[in-house]
């Protein structure tokens, strides 16, 4: 029959227990030795006998080179678990604040609506009421800046479509300006012939001395003060 299973406990008799301790260091020596030739790693191992006695191994023997190494890990790993530790506690914290901070927002919000106000007293309906006028006022300034700015807008839009206009009709009132000077400018004379004249009117005398009648059907048209000057 094969060997059975061996129970893992102390052995009570004594030289059992150094005896085991013997064989089994030398084979943990041993193991330690193969895992680091066959795996290319770097070993140390530390054995304390029951008397205080040290045995040990090293890769290389330089357990305290990696005695150093595993330091500087293991600080590493304390300061990484440290940070860890402290940023899950910074992190509770800021959300414990921020979940206070919204509560407190949620009933302002309320309060603000007309709701939940019945647990309010005297001084904090007051407070409510101040700053509701607040923003009241606020928002009515702000209503009343927009308009004016609009009106503003509205005009300067206005005063450039009027300005538009003006200069668009200029042209037009100028060219009727210019017909209408050109209308009023006297008219160039005809030279008169005094010479013509003069000698038309000697005829005209002559033809009257040949015909007394019609002379006298001339002198009938005429006033009386025109006749007189020209007899």
């Amino acid at each position: 029959m094969g060997r059975g299973r061996v129970q893992l406990k102390r052995i009570e008799n004594k030289i059992n227990r150094q005896v085991t301790f013997s064989k089994r260091k030398s084979g943990l020596l041993k193991k330690a030795n193969e895992i680091s030739v066959l795996c290319d790693a770097e070993v140390a191992l530390l054995v304390f006998s029951t008397k205080g006695k040290v045995f040990e191994y090293s890769t290389d023997s330089c357990m305290e080179r990696i005695l150093e190494r595993y330091e500087r890990y293991s600080y590493a790993e304390r300061q990484l678990d440290a940070n860890e530790i402290e940023q899950n506690g910074s992190w509770s914290l800021e959300h414990a604040k921020l979940k206070a901070r919204i509560e407190v927002l949620q009933r302002n919000q309320r309060h603000y609506m007309g709701e939940d106000i019945e647990n309010l007293n005297r001084r904090e309906l007051q407070n409510l009421e101040q700053q509701l006028d607040s923003a009241l006022k606020h928002i009515r300034s702000r209503k009343n800046q927009l308009m004016f700015e609009s009106i503003s807008e509205l005009q300067k839009k206005v005063k450039e479509k009027e300005k538009a206009v003006v200069q668009q009709a200029l042209p037009e009132q100028q060219n009727n300006c210019q017909d209408s000077s050109s209308m009023l400018l006297p008219q160039p004379m005809e030279p008169l012939n005094i010479s013509d004249t003069y000698e038309a009117g000697s005829n005209t005398g002559r033809e009257e001395e040949g015909n007394p009648a019609q002379h006298h059907a001339t002198n009938a048209l005429l006033p009386p003060w025109m006749i007189s000057h020209l007899e």
